[in-house]
């Protein structure tokens, strides 16, 4: 410490640093000067974008949380085996023409060499949630054999991309729920990886177990992440995606790490009851999935505070 305390007064000018970064750098800087900009309180929007999109988040907005209901009549969007990382859920890479990202920004006119990256538009949701779940190796057991972000959509078990199924199901109505093995999540802890799993329309996701982080963001978009009890997971109840499936006992709460119940409709007509772990653990996340995420909880509280 000594050492670099000694080098570090010797190397450090003020009056170098003032000139730097002193004053108005935007207004003496030409090329800042040139970047066209339009007056008003908030950020315009421009629709025609392909980078930079106005997020959904807040649409439609409600002053005050909906109340917190069970999960009923879902359908399976995908069911996953152990350790899916954040490789697999986020959207990564190239984008390739023939994938559902790549379709649309296709069809905005946008030409196959300017397509870019996903990290490169990740300010684009209608990008970044065609390519959640979109990952070339990740495997479905909904779709035995077949790697890639693909499902079948139920009922009739046609197969298509996981982004395509998604907004059949959201047409109909129908609440999505993701099913998962050991170690959920892990890798590093992309917001997308949550963010478009929310903007799919999953519900809930019901694993052997999570990584801290992505657990956590699950609970901060408003999604529900549940455990299987030692000794069950989807693998043991033979889940092939052709059930319907309710999650009971949470809308009165919930409370951090409760118990609630799965509840599994059989193609068959068999209806099997499993317990199942609540992993909102701990009385804030409580109130972040209570108000639909930490986005719409933040905003309210500034709300809240403008009014008094």
């Amino acid at each position: 410490p000594a050492e670099v305390d000694a080098l570090m007064g010797a190397a450090l000018d003020a009056k170098a640093f003032r000139d730097t970064y002193g004053g108005d750098q935007a207004r003496d800087s030409r090329e800042w000067a040139e970047v066209p900009t339009k007056a008003g309180h908030v950020y315009a929007w421009d629709e025609k974008s392909t980078y930079v999109r106005e997020p959904p988040y807040f649409i439609p907005w409600q002053d005050k949380p909906a109340k917190v209901s069970d999960l009923r009549s879902a359908r399976a969007l995908a069911i996953f085996g152990d350790s899916v990382t954040t490789d697999h859920i986020s959207p990564a890479g190239s984008i390739k023409p023939t994938s559902p990202a790549g379709q649309y920004l296709s069809a905005t006119g946008c030409a196959v060499s300017d397509f870019n990256s996903y990290g490169a538009r990740r300010g684009n949701h209608e990008v970044m949630v065609r390519g959640t779940f979109a990952n070339v190796r990740i495997k479905n057991a909904m779709v035995p054999g077949v790697e890639g972000g693909v499902t079948k959509f139920q009922p009739g078990s046609k197969q298509m991309s996981i982004y395509d199924a998604s907004v059949e199901y959201q047409k109909a109505g129908t609440p999505l729920v993701v099913f998962a093995g050991l170690e959920y999540g892990t890798g590093s802890s992309r917001d997308w990886a949550a963010k478009g799993t929310k903007l799919l329309g999953v519900r809930a996701v019901v694993a052997k177990s999570y990584e801290r982080i992505h657990r956590s963001n699950l609970v901060m978009m408003g999604v529900l992440p549940c455990q299987f009890k030692d000794g069950t997971d989807a693998l043991t109840l033979k889940l092939d995606g052709t059930e319907t499936y309710d999650l009971l006992g949470y809308e009165k709460g919930p409370a951090p790490r409760q118990d609630a119940t799965l509840v599994i409709h059989r193609a068959g007509g068999a209806t099997e009851k499993v317990p199942v772990i609540v992993r909102i653990d701990t009385p804030i996340e409580v109130e972040y999935f209570r108000h639909g995420g930490i986005l719409q909880y933040v905003l309210r509280q500034i709300l809240s505070r403008d009014a008094q």
